[in-house]
C-alpha cells in the first residue's frame, strides 16, 4: 500500500479552541500535575517539558465497561520529542494502556497555540497509523473527551488557573 492510501485510513481526532489565557499558560496546563487533574481528572502525572522527556497520566478506572474497550482510565504515556515553550509540544510513541485489556497505540499527539485577538488558539491532534475495531471505538471515545477536556482546560485557565511548568526533572504526583 502506497503512502498516500495509508495515510487515508489514518485515524485521528483535531480539536481547536480560543481559551482567553497567554500561550504560555495554555501550554503549562498540559505539564502542571495540579492543572492536570484539574481539567483532565489526571490523578498522577510524570511530565518532563523537553526533548525526549517522558510524558506519562494515569486516570482511576472508570466504574463501568465499554463492550468494545472493557474498562477506561488507564495510563496514557508517550514520548515528548519537540517542546517549544508557549508554542507547542509533540509527543510521539504515545500509548494508552487501559486497565484491564491490551495497549492501544503507538499514536502520535501535536498541541500547538497561536495568539488570536485577546488570546490563545488552542489546536490539539491525535493521530495514529493503525485501524481496526478497538481503534475506531478509540478514537469514537476520545473525540468526546478531549472535547469536554478541553471545555474544563478552557474554564480552569479563565477562571484564573496559573499553571506552571515543571522543573526540567522528574515531576511525579
Amino acid at each position: 500500500m502506497g503512502g498516500s492510501m495509508a495515510r487515508a485510513h489514518r485515524l485521528h481526532f483535531e480539536h481547536s479552541v480560543q481559551i482567553a489565557a497567554t500561550p504560555t499558560q495554555v501550554l503549562a496546563a498540559f505539564f502542571d500535575p495540579d492543572a492536570l487533574a484539574a481539567w483532565w481528572k489526571v490523578d498522577r502525572s510524570v511530565t518532563t517539558p523537553r526533548p525526549l522527556g517522558v510524558y506519562a497520566i494515569e486516570w482511576t478506572t472508570a466504574p463501568f465497561q465499554d463492550d468494545v474497550l472493557g474498562s477506561l482510565g488507564g495510563i496514557f504515556y508517550g514520548t515528548v520529542m519537540e517542546f517549544r515553550s508557549g508554542r507547542e509540544f509533540f509527543l510521539a510513541d504515545a500509548y494508552w494502556l487501559p486497565p484491564q485489556s491490551s495497549p492501544i497505540g503507538p499514536m502520535a499527539l501535536e498541541v500547538s497555540c497561536k495568539i488570536v485577538g485577546p488570546g490563545t488558539k488552542l489546536s490539539l491532534k491525535q493521530s495514529a497509523a493503525e485501524n481496526g475495531i478497538r481503534w475506531q471505538r478509540y478514537y469514537d471515545l476520545i473525540g468526546s473527551g478531549w472535547k469536554e477536556a478541553l471545555d474544563t482546560l478552557k474554564q480552569y485557565l479563565e477562571d484564573g488557573g496559573e499553571p506552571k511548568l515543571p522543573a526540567r526533572g522528574l515531576t511525579p504526583t
